[in-house]
């Protein structure tokens, strides 16, 4: 809470730059006829509709000693995490721009890029490299072992996320340094999944990435730690999905282009060329699947690089400690931005001293305008108790409960579709010779190979990317975050029970090439467009009630890392079951009965949706919890 000499003495006037530091919509509402200047009353039913009545004993607002009235500077309560989305609903959809700490977004936003692209790009040539492992294998055992290979890293992540979690709880580590180990986990997997050149070594690496891998999680609870206000919410979860599209659009593409250079650049790596020589590029031709792995590993590295030089410590007990990497990373800033940087004039402000000024409450805004400054990192004027906390056995409350039964629910189905999906573009094409009998008794693919498989799974990142930038935060914002993930999980079955049918769409093409044509290219983009409608809104809004179910804000980084290994554990057994499946069907000549179970399964989610309610993030009250509130205004 601001101390009451910041104001005491000065007009309405004087204190509008301290209004507009503390309201960034000041001005704004101001003009809209949101804040009004007005007597103040002893009666309480003066009080503004949407403001907050301040009087002399009230140090939040400035008063004149002229009159026996006090003045009233009405604004807007400023909504905090457990408010209200009232708010919301009278401000509208947020925009990105007003967004705050935009910065540490960005950052969070660039390192969560580096793992989708690592782990969607192997999905253009999963098929085809587990296929090199072993050339005699059917395509039902293919598609059993892709199961395994992807449930591989989400089983381990499975098992350690929760322990992840934990670990950013404590005040020893935190949530950033919890980040540079999954990122340099993932990082070590990645080059040795790319070099492997037997199923069980690829399975190894992709569990070790797995087990040291809760970045998730970590990442959503900084999110919730930088953004408190419950209005800003539904756009700033909406980064994580986000990059999600990204890395599913270009990820796929990579992975499409740059598999097996040697045989699919002959002339620039192949044998008699160039960079080849004689015989070709060596390792290219011994591991043809290691190049965009090591181009994943480059974006892995880099990520860390940012991680340790620009983002700041959340957690509320580390947050104050010297951070040697950031320091460093500002002193690089500081050089690089030095030959631009403008000779400041003497009209300029200047940074106040402790000794210009008692009052330490304003010396952050003023040392804000002279160079940058991190008031997230400004140290308490008083010394800090120990935060109460709640004990792990109380964490799992009926809302918890249900949220991460709806979480799990949701998370077997999407990520059996997205497995389902890459065998489903990669197996061959039906035999002419066996006969399909509609509607069910029918089997084959598409027989698609990796680089239009990179492109058919793109168009999932490029229409998420569009329906994230320009509808998703104007829908939750006009039927709110319940009702929109209500509707949307009634798209997933309608998605499921169809999808099977593009192997019987006629083609100019006949088997055993590769499905293509006009009609099966619009199709594909219809089903892909529903799925990502479903997928836009559901996914963010997840991740918000995951966060607001939190039963106390000492277990927050906990109940996230719970969240992820929720995830990781459906991820796991989605995959693995229904490939299973998938290779079940091809067997026995139904390639479609994966996809109907699966459209069944997708069904029991959105039943299991119903029994969700939006929680407060602080559903249990400590003793001491008051008193620390107090301390930290």
């Amino acid at each position: 809470m601001e101390s009451s000499n910041n104001l005491k003495g000065t007009t309405y006037e004087n204190n509008i730059p301290q209004l507009r530091e503390a309201f960034p919509n000041y001005d704004r509402e101001r003009q809209n006829g949101q804040l009004s200047e007005e007597p103040v009353s002893n009666d309480d039913s003066r009080m503004p509709e949407n403001g907050t009545r301040h009087s002399k004993k009230d140090p939040s607002v400035a008063t004149t000693n002229s009159s026996s009235e006090d003045t009233l500077i009405s604004y807007p309560r400023v909504p905090s995490a457990l408010s209200g989305t009232a708010s919301q609903d009278k401000l509208g959809p947020v925009k990105w721009m007003e967004l705050p700490r935009k910065d540490q977004l960005f950052i969070l936003l660039l390192t969560r890029l580096a793992e989708p692209l690592t782990q969607t790009s192997l999905q253009a040539y999963m098929f085809y490299m587990l296929k090199s492992f072993d050339e005699n294998a059917s395509d039902s055992t293919i598609a059993s072992q892709a199961g395994w290979l992807a449930g591989s890293f989400t089983a381990a992540q499975c098992v350690t996320a929760v322990w992840w979690g934990r670990l950013a709880d404590k005040e020893w580590c935190g949530r950033k340094n919890v980040l540079l180990v999954g990122l340099l986990g993932t990082l070590i997997s990645t080059v040795g999944f790319g070099f492997s050149r037997k199923l069980w070594v690829a399975m190894l690496f992709r569990s070790f990435g797995g087990a040291l891998n809760g970045n998730v999680g970590v990442m959503r609870t900084m999110i919730s730690e930088i953004i408190k206000e419950k209005r800003f919410q539904p756009k700033a979860f909406l980064i994580l999905p986000m990059t999600f599209n990204v890395g599913i659009l270009v990820g796929p593409l990579l992975g499409g282009w740059l598999q097996d250079p040697a045989h699919t650049y002959p002339a620039v790596f192949g044998a008699g060329s160039r960079l080849g020589g004689e015989d070709g590029v060596w390792w290219m031709l011994h591991f043809p699947y290691a190049l965009p792995n090591l181009l994943s590993a480059v974006f892995l590295l880099l990520s860390a690089c940012l991680v340790v030089l620009g983002l700041e410590e959340t957690h509320l007990d580390r947050r104050y400690r010297p951070d040697v990497g950031l320091s460093i990373g500002r002193w690089i800033g500081r050089c690089i931005s030095r030959p631009f940087r403008k000779r400041p004039s003497t009209k300029e402000y200047l940074k106040v001293s402790d000794s210009d000024s008692d009052d330490v409450e304003l010396q952050p805004h003023f040392q804000h305008i002279s160079e940058p400054h991190n008031t997230s990192l400004d140290k308490p004027s008083h010394p800090r108790r120990a935060r109460p906390k709640l004990p792990v056995a109380r964490i799992f409350t009926p809302n918890v409960f249900y949220t991460f039964a709806a979480h799990a629910l949701m998370h077997i189905h999407i990520a059996s579709f997205s497995t389902l999906w890459f065998l489903f573009l990669s197996t061959p094409r039906f035999n002419p010779s066996t006969p399909q009998r509609l509607p069910f008794a029918f089997t084959g693919g598409l027989g698609m190979p990796p680089s239009t498989i990179g492109f058919a799974i793109g168009i999932l990142g490029i229409l998420g990317l569009i329906l994230q930038f320009g509808v998703y935060s104007r829908v939750v914002a006009r039927l709110g975050i319940l009702r929109t993930y209500h509707l949307a999980t009634l798209i997933f079955p309608a998605v499921y029970f169809t999808t099977a049918y593009l192997a019987v769409i006629p083609t100019p093409s006949s088997p055993p090439h590769e499905a293509d044509g006009l009609a099966l290219w619009i199709a594909i983009t219809a089903l892909l467009f529903a799925q990502v409608i479903g997928r836009t809104f559901v996914l963010p809004i997840t991740q918000i009630l995951v966060n607001n179910c939190t039963p106390h804000p000492s277990v927050l980084g906990t109940v996230h890392g719970i969240g992820q290994s929720v995830s990781s554990g459906s991820r796991t057994i989605g995959p693995v079951v229904w490939s299973a499946l998938y290779g079940w069907g091809l067997r026995k000549g139904v390639v479609g009965a994966a996809w109907w179970i699966l459209g069944v399964e997708a069904v029991v989610a959105a039943v299991a949706g119903r029994f969700l309610y939006e929680g407060s993030g602080h559903e249990i009250v400590l003793e001491r919890d008051h008193a620390d509130d107090g301390e930290e205004d």
